[in-house]
């Protein structure tokens, strides 16, 4: 047996656990010479799961908006699906409130926000709203706004559909080019065991445990928040729609693993819905079009847990009794400004940066988190990219484009060799 043969035996999600407790070792001997020499190998993973991302986005949604025309109604599944965006994302509110109280992350802090530290500016709804329309499709391509390229490629969609038999070559040629951008993710997808290696040991040597020490309060209750949301709450919404919920952790479990490492919904997003299709059973067609989406809106971690967490530590920090009003605003601003803002840079700063504007906080107060804002920004993604494959599969369960055969063979694996095994469903 060769390495190489050896290697691909290994199941993935052990070749990725392997490879971060290996690169915490790496780091925390080498210090910050790890940052030097080990994180190019994470810098040039994400480099590569970002370059695959929009020519994925764009022919995927394509391809799916045209697919999914008179199959079932656009409208109606987009609805569905900001329905229970919307609905999780209230939830996670309502679990980081419990653990803020229940961690009380904000009490006997004593350190202050660095000197230089200005708060995000956040922009308007209504320019929020313009942006989404690109005033350029080629230049939103090539700089990666994932709003716009979903919004032009929609579009496109529609059209094609519109036009009927006269672009029945040029839709085949976009299908062939959607399943020839899915080939190109497996084969990034096999390097996710190098670049977890690479970040985790960068990571490690650049911050040490020390850092977390005087905040360790609240990174122990921003991943209890998580951990409780993912597995209480996402379990919970699985088992109301009669779905095994270790099935669907076992086949979101690559994605969830490179959300971790990499920090980024849209650089996981096609780990996500190559998770969606081939180890869940969600229709690959709708898939396409919610994955992107929620990559782009659906933020419980950043938009939701964490900016709640913060208002609360910004809170018990300067010594303020919250009011009810203040904890309705804190509710308001988390569930419908993380809609507004999700594909903003830097969203879980800048939702934050809304909350604590709504609730009348301190903004001061998030120039201290974000000293251990890359260990906490892990767990806040890995949560987003989990509830942006479960409310795909809970669409799909309620409106019959779930492939129950495959979801209960909830194939973890994304390797090459599983790809030829599973095919992904198309309704």
């Amino acid at each position: 047996m060769t390495l190489l043969s050896w290697w691909f035996r290994v199941p993935f999600w052990q070749r990725v656990a392997g490879a971060f407790v290996l690169g915490a070792l790496a780091g925390w001997l080498l210090g910050p010479a790890a940052e030097t020499w080990l994180q190019p190998l994470g810098t040039l993973y994400v480099n590569l799961i970002r370059m695959i991302a929009v020519p994925l986005v764009f022919f995927a949604v394509v391809n799916a908006v045209s697919a999914l025309h008179g199959q079932q109604s656009v409208a109606a599944l987009g609805g569905r699906t900001f329905g229970w965006f919307a609905a999780t994302a209230a939830l996670a509110v309502g679990v980081g409130l419990a653990a803020a109280f229940a961690f009380a992350p904000g009490e006997g802090v004593q350190l202050t926000p660095p000197a230089d530290y200005q708060p995000r500016e956040v922009p308007t709804p209504v320019q929020v709203l313009l942006d989404i329309v690109p005033t350029n499709p080629f230049a939103a391509l090539a700089e990666g706004r994932i709003l716009q390229v979903i919004f032009f490629a929609g579009l496109l969609g529609f059209a094609l559909v519109k036009l009927g038999e006269r672009t029945e070559a040029l839709r085949r040629l976009v299908g062939q080019a959607s399943e020839a951008m899915i080939q190109v993710t497996r084969f990034v997808l096999e390097m996710t065991p190098i670049g977890t290696f690479g970040l985790i040991a960068g990571l490690v040597g650049t911050y040490g445990f020390e850092r977390l020490l005087p905040l360790g309060s609240f990174v122990v209750a921003l991943y209890a928040a998580c951990a409780f949301h993912i597995v209480f709450v996402y379990g919970g919404l699985l088992l109301a729609h009669g779905l095994n919920p270790l099935k669907f952790f076992r086949g979101a479990a690559p994605a969830m693993q490179v959300a971790f490492v990499s920090s980024s919904s849209f650089a996981s997003m096609p780990a996500a819905i190559r998770a969606v299709t081939h180890g869940l059973g969600v229709n690959r067609d709708y898939a396409a079009f919610a994955v992107p989406l929620g990559a782009s809106i659906k933020m419980d971690g950043c938009g939701a847990i964490y900016p709640t967490l913060a208002a609360i530590f910004a809170a018990q920090y300067a010594g303020i009794e919250l009011s009810f009003a203040q904890y309705a605003a804190i509710l308001l601003a988390s569930v419908l400004g993380s809609f507004g803002t999700a594909g903003v840079p830097g969203t879980a700063v800048v939702m934050a940066t809304v909350v604590l504007s709504a609730a009348g906080l301190p903004l001061q107060v998030l120039g201290i988190l974000l000293a251990i804002d890359r260990i906490l920004d892990m767990m806040r993604t890995m949560t987003n990219v989990t509830g942006q494959m479960l409310v795909p599969v809970l669409v799909a369960r309620e409106t019959g484009l779930l492939d129950r055969d495959v979801y209960e063979r909830a194939a973890a694996d994304p390797g090459l060799a599983a790809d030829e095994a599973v095919e992904a469903p198309r309704g």
